[in-house]
């Protein structure tokens, strides 16, 4: 349908998961995409309009290496889709220093860092757009996720902040809240069939939800669909909040 032709995307977090299916879903509605991971990371795509870059998002020149090579490959950008993300499960008294940080340098810390570096061009953009991952648990919560829950609730306060401070010059800020969803992080978890089928249980549409699911919202958010929606958070959870 072409929902984004002529618009230029950041997608981080892209060779797998919520991230990949946003990149093609992107490409297939006519944007350009630089698809960002981790260094090692499968970032082969079958589409012309996805371009991938190796990068940690961590590193101290990422964000700049990151906007600079969306520039100078895309001609500009006009969507940012912080979406990579890390998760432990450790009771907070047996979470180590070394172990909250990682979270927060990923989840929370690397989102600022590079919507910073890319303000001023999404502020160039006619329809500058930034999407955050959240996830149901920054509202939420479970044993062993102190780190995640604190570093994705963390994600709504800046999501709020910078749509209260960008939404004068037409950028519009949101975040994803992805529920129990089939991804590399939750591979290993839900491999197991009774952790799945206790996940789709949970859910009131009784399944888990797919990559596909979380990207045609980003979709949305990206879209002229969503010119008058700012500073929001839109959970794709198949109603599993309703029930936790």
């Amino acid at each position: 349908m072409n929902r984004l032709a002529g618009r230029r995307a950041i997608v981080t977090g892209a060779a797998s998961g919520i991230g990949r299916a946003s990149a093609e879903l992107f490409a297939a509605e006519g944007a350009e995409v630089l698809a960002v991971d981790r260094p090692g990371s499968n970032l082969s795509f079958q589409s012309n309009h996805i371009f991938g870059l190796e990068a940690d998002v961590t590193e101290a020149a990422a964000p700049g290496d990151v906007v600079a090579a969306a520039v100078a490959r895309l001609r500009g950008l006009d969507i940012l889709f912080n979406n990579a993300g890390v998760a432990t499960s450790a009771l907070a008294a047996q979470t180590s220093d070394e172990a909250w940080d990682h979270v927060q340098e990923v989840n929370l810390r690397a989102v600022f860092r590079l919507t910073r570096a890319a303000i001023p061009h999404l502020i160039a953009s006619p329809a500058g757009r930034i999407i955050n991952t959240a996830s149901v648990m920054a509202e939420g919560t479970d044993y062993g996720l102190a780190a995640y829950c604190a570093s994705k609730a963390g994600v709504l306060g800046l999501t709020r902040t910078l749509a209260l401070e960008l939404g004068r010059h037409g950028v519009t800020a949101n975040a994803l809240l992805p529920g129990a969803i089939r991804t590399g992080m939750t591979q290993e978890s839900f491999a197991q069939p009774e952790i799945a089928e206790a996940w789709a249980r949970k859910s009131v549409l009784r399944r888990l939800g797919e990559p596909l699911d979380v990207a045609k919202v980003a979709l949305f958010l990206a879209s002229d669909d969503a010119g008058f929606v700012t500073g929001q958070t839109l959970a794709a959870d198949g109603g599993l909040t309703l029930r936790i």
